[in-house]
């Protein structure tokens, strides 16, 4: 295997990045456009997946890709992956708390959500006794468990995030990096492991990074797993989240300071709390059925290494249809999230097609049920069409700026993988900085559809524009990133706008096409940095690469 070091990787980038205007066709943006009016449009109902809708996405993206130049790279000489999922449709949802003659109703979407991925006709839980586990966390290699008592049949009580979020300086779990112990997910995943019966986890919009509509509007939904053998082993029976008044009033009740309690939560000393008195009611009757959805996948096959892939990423789906916001609108368009990566990845099929054949082969994957929890993703790369061992990098788009261009290239994970140093000086040939900890306390890294490909060895590259805005008006485009944040982010109004400028997204996407055109001509297989964990994982298939 050919490698290069560290000043190598650094003085290819420069070179190419010093010929970008060169070998970057012109991206069009009235493309960029239509793509995601028509994907976002209401007549696709928001994008959920085992719907009427998802033949809708896959009919459009395949005419598109085959408009393009690409040809059908999924199973059987078609354009998809089947994705064969469990869903979970929940009902009659009814619950509350108790501390003594103090009951607080937990109305489904208002106080709390609660729902379940095991396979069942439904739940009922009573009198079950509630015990505070802090972080919910259990990391022997940092000398860290939350889990100092058995929490098997109760229900655990857990804070979002992880325990550096509030002090940073601690340092214990990376400082202001989320790990993936900071995770939703991960958090659900202990409580299995721990057998307990259900998991409310404590919502705080900062430590979350978003409010308590998009909790209730991603939850009030059906919800998706992947078929597993032993689901009781890896799912609980209630996964719910709490809005933080209502856990405040609960600690209060049971004699205790819902702060101080966090505060004692940040240390490896911290002692899990049965909340005295406490216990929860909570019922709903659960429709499982097994559905099928599917990857989109397509392909430009290299010309001289075609078992080489260099992949591009995102997801085509979105929520569906929910309840109803204060305007009536139940569709959840998923504009920006994500018809823009989506849109993104066909603009970059048309451009890879449009010059002359690279050696190796470009793989397109427009992945299903990211907002499952990355099960499309996770699919594909434990059943990957083409071998993971000689895919060699890929670039995940998820979400892309359409308010303009911007100071700096943020770069998710960065310090993994030498695919970081390759697109830094590309984004310098545009005249942005970077920033490599863009989204870190939010956990972003483990929130798209590249981290499954990544804890599997793959180096992969997730890339968003970030910093300032740089053209006037500054204060429409600070005002409108706001209100996404706030009002739009998985809501009814992420909806298509004629106004948007697309400029900062083609710059982003002249990174990711730039960096890559090396590879895709190149020998270059990009290594991950010592210290990272997904660097094992690699290291076993070193051999079959050359």
């Amino acid at each position: 295997m050919r490698l290069m070091s560290s000043a190598a990787v650094l003085l290819f980038a420069a070179a190419l990045a010093s010929n970008v205007g060169a070998q970057t066709p012109d991206f069009d943006a009235a493309r960029i456009s239509n793509d995601i009016k028509v994907l976002s449009d209401d007549s696709f109902e928001g994008r959920g997946i085992a719907t009427p809708a998802e033949q809708k996405v896959i009919d459009y993206l395949s005419q598109q890709y085959a408009a393009a130049g690409f040809a059908p790279g999924g199973e059987n000489g078609g354009w998809t992956q089947a994705v064969g999922l469990n869903r979970f449709t929940v009902s009659n949802v009814s619950g509350q708390i108790k501390v003594g003659d103090w009951t607080q109703p937990l109305v489904q979407g208002q106080q709390a959500t609660m729902t379940t991925r095991l396979p069942g006709e439904g739940v009922d839980l009573r009198g079950k006794p509630l015990v505070f586990v802090g972080y919910g966390t259990n990391a022997p290699e940092r000398g860290w468990n939350d889990f100092k008592t058995d929490v098997r049949g109760k229900v655990i009580v857990v804070l979002v995030n992880d325990a550096d979020f509030e002090e940073p300086a601690l340092n214990t779990f990376g400082g202001e990096a989320m790990t993936y112990y900071g995770r939703w997910t991960y958090k659900y995943e202990e409580a299995a492991r721990q057998g307990a019966a259900g998991v409310l986890i404590v919502h705080e919009t900062k430590p979350a990074s978003y409010g308590w509509t998009t909790v209730a509007n991603s939850w009030s939904v059906p919800q998706f797993d992947i078929v597993r053998q032993n689901p009781s082993a890896e799912r609980v029976p209630m996964e719910a989240w709490i809005q933080r008044d209502v856990a405040v009033d609960l600690f209060r009740h049971a004699g205790l300071d819902f702060e101080q309690e966090k505060i004692k939560a940040r240390s490896r000393d911290f002692q899990p709390v049965e909340l005295k008195g406490a216990t929860i009611d909570a019922s709903f009757d659960v429709k499982t059925d097994q559905i099928t959805t599917h990857n989109v996948v397509a392909k430009l096959e290299g010309a001289t290494y075609p078992n080489e892939t260099i992949l591009y990423t995102g997801h085509w789906d979105h929520i569906g249809m929910g309840e109803p916001d204060a305007s009536g609108d139940r569709i959840f368009n998923g504009a920006v999230d994500n018809a823009s990566g989506t849109a993104g990845l066909l603009e970059l099929a048309r451009h890879w097609s449009a010059g002359k054949r690279p050696e190796r082969t470009i793989v397109m994957i427009s992945f299903t049920a990211e907002e499952s929890g990355l099960l499309g993703s996770e699919f594909y790369a434990a059943n990957p069409l083409y071998p993971l061992e000689t895919t060699v990098a890929g670039f995940n788009l998820d979400a892309m700026g359409v308010l303009g261009r911007m100071s700096k290239l943020g770069v998710t994970g960065y310090g993994h993988s030498e695919l970081d140093e390759r697109v830094i000086p590309l984004a310098a040939a545009q005249g942005r900085g970077f920033e490599g900890n863009a989204g870190v306390g939010a956990g972003i890294y483990f929130r798209s559809d590249h981290f499954p490909l990544a804890k599997r060895g793959v180096p992969m590259a997730y890339l968003s524009s970030t910093g300032d805005y740089i053209d006037e008006p500054i204060a429409p485009r600070l005002a409108a990133a706001a209100e996404y944040g706030a009002k739009r982010y998985h809501q009814a109004a992420d909806e298509w706008e004629p106004t948007w400028d697309y400029r900062g997204m083609i710059q982003d996407l002249e990174v990711v096409y730039d960096a890559g055109q090396a590879l895709a001509n190149s020998r270059d297989w990009p290594q991950w940095k010592t210290g990272s964990e997904f660097g094992p994982a690699r290291a076993v298939s070193a051999d079959q690469r050359n």
